[in-house]
């Protein structure tokens, strides 16, 4: 357990200095590139380049502060388990990759952090040995391959221009490489931000321990596709970009109101990952690179909090994730709802939160900017789910709600409480502070009143909205719909699993066992794979035959020359 704390010490220690030197490199406007060279042969070399900004240095600060919170949370949450150091290694190679992915000015160490996070989330996700965890596994990383081949397209692509630091040529690119090139990025994201129609792996990753669901789902793997799209944001603005923004945000809208009918805490929590995911990706294809930026780190520390709470609840009721049976937790854990409560409040939007700073400057940008109603009204109805699944989760969790489980064991264990604390902290500090930093000037956008209130009504009614569902027995009766089809569709994503996965598999098991009962059992077998062997067999016995000296083989050896004699 003191190499979980010595590890969590070194990466906060590690944090506050990228944080420090962010801002310093903030205030500057300063940024620096490193080449080291590491091999020269003749006129060819081999080098690794490294960019620092503000920009990289404060996410790797946020990200450092979280994998040790998360670290430290796991001394306790693992200390029982039979591998704890394997993990720790694990989650330490984990953040490696995800600090590659961060300085790198070049695609192709961006693909060796990009890769490693899928490679290493997969052992993350297949950690407990079960069916359901392998089949969530490889579920991830092969949606995360699709991501990694379009990488490894844009790298071919970039050959055109003599080097793969496309930081130097994101605005002197020629036309038909930008545009390929832009899509690659674009489904690279998507895939490993899971958008649609990637978006079944996310909430299937949950087989992972919990304090891997913070990491994964707050800052880092779900984070990268956003925070490869923020560096080529140059390349984006120069095309048309509503389709991959209606994209983003029917995702946002498709996970809120998945959301609201799904009955697994940390799917919840998921599935609202999703949600802000889409929104960031919304934002960043309107031309708001900052906000999104900013929402971005807002929402991985209020994010990582509600896990790690969501983690601790789970613990206390004997490992059960279903909201249906908590109830009345607030009397048992009280710090530790308190702290759930922040980060989702943070999370709704509520004012003077972090999440709050990011959001509402999201919702006025949206609002000033020319946008399509049909988008617009679609980005207030999703912020208005959230509040509505948060709202549902406050009540099944920790008000009075009668839960069915009896036998349960309640401990706030001091370790994770510090953890806690610390990120609490950051979830109603870092909005504010990061709002004065990153945007010196207050930008003042002046609206009629019904306009200024638009967000604050929604944050509101969605509240109502969810509190009504969640005294609801059952949703029987919604729209004059049969319960079952309307949780199924709603719950279920839209039945996006059944396309994205059950359905490929499905014909692809069909296709491997006609090709097993072609190749291994019928002509296939006799003609492709056999006749090798066999025709080697048959010579390798002719010459044993050989060998032994038989008559016969002579005396027709003898014959068959004579005959070829006569015919010359």
């Amino acid at each position: 357990m003191n190499l979980y704390k010595f590890w969590s010490m070194i990466l906060l220690v590690l944090g506050m200095i990228f944080m420090y030197f962010g801002l310093i490199f903030l205030y500057d406007n300063y940024s620096v590139l490193l080449g080291w060279e590491i091999i020269t042969l003749n006129s060819s070399y081999l080098s690794m380049s490294i960019y620092f900004d503000w920009m990289s240095l404060l996410f790797m600060g946020g990200v450092l502060f979280i994998s040790s919170m998360v670290i430290l949370y796991s001394s306790s949450y693992m200390g029982a388990d039979l591998f704890k150091v394997r993990f720790l290694f694990i989650v330490l190679l984990f953040v490696l990759s995800m600090m590659f992915l961060i300085i790198s000015p070049n695609l192709i160490s961006i693909l060796l952090g990009w890769d490693g996070l899928g490679l290493v989330s997969y052992c993350l996700v297949i950690y407990y040995q079960n069916v359901k965890s392998y089949n969530a596994g490889m579920l991830t990383i092969l949606s995360n391959r699709i991501g990694d081949v379009s990488i490894l397209i844009g790298i071919a692509w970039l050959f055109n221009m003599g080097s793969w630091n496309y930081i130097y040529y994101l605005s002197y690119l020629d036309s038909d490489i930008s545009f390929w090139l832009l899509n690659l990025i674009v489904l690279s994201a998507f895939t490993k931000s899971a958008q649609i129609p990637f978006s079944s792996w996310l909430p299937a990753a949950m087989a992972a321990p919990t304090p891997v669901s913070a990491l994964v789902h707050s800052s880092t793997l779900v984070t990268a596709g956003v925070y490869l799209l923020i560096r080529f944001s140059d390349l984006l603005y120069t095309y048309n970009l509503d389709f991959f923004l209606l994209i983003s945000c029917l995702t946002m809208f498709m996970s809120g109101l998945a959301a609201n009918f799904e009955y697994d805490l940390k799917k919840i929590i998921a599935l609202s990952t999703l949600s802000q995911l889409g929104l960031m990706m919304s934002v960043l294809f309107m031309g708001f690179c900052s906000c999104a930026y900013f929402h971005m780190l807002t929402h991985a520390f209020f994010k990582a909090l509600m896990f790690l709470c969501a983690g601790l609840i789970i613990h206390c009721m004997n490992d059960s994730q279903d909201i249906r049976h908590m109830g009345n937790l607030i009397n048992c854990i009280p710090f530790t709802c308190s702290c759930f409560c922040i980060s989702n409040l943070s999370l709704c939007g509520f004012p003077f939160l972090s999440g709050f700073y990011s959001k509402d400057l999201v919702l006025e940008y949206m609002t000033y900017n020319y946008t399509n109603f049909y988008i617009y009204m679609l980005f207030f109805l999703s912020v208005g789910l959230t509040v509505c699944y948060s709202m549902r989760l406050v009540y099944f969790c920790f008000s009075d709600s009668n839960g069915l489980m009896s036998t349960v064991n309640y401990n706030e264990d001091y370790t994770m409480l510090i953890s806690l604390i610390l990120l609490t902290i950051m979830s109603i500090v870092s909005g504010s502070v990061l709002s004065w930093l990153i945007f010196p000037y207050p930008y003042i956008l002046c609206f009629p009143l019904i306009l200024k209130l638009l967000p604050l009504l929604f944050v509101f009614l969605g509240g109502w909205l969810g509190y009504m569902l969640s005294l609801m027995y059952t949703y029987d009766n919604i729209f004059g719909l049969y319960y079952n089809y309307m949780v199924e569709f709603m719950g279920n994503m839209w039945f996006m699993p059944n396309f994205s996965t059950y359905m490929i598999y499905d014909k692809s098991f069909v296709y491997s066992k006609m090709s097993y009962s072609f190749m291994d059992s019928s002509w296939g077998e006799y003609i492709v794979s056999g006749s090798l062997p066999n025709s080697v067999n048959y010579l390798s016995s002719f010459y044993s035959l050989y060998h032994n000296n038989s008559v016969k083989i002579y005396l027709i050896s003898f014959i068959f020359m004579m005959f070829i004699m006569m015919l010359i």
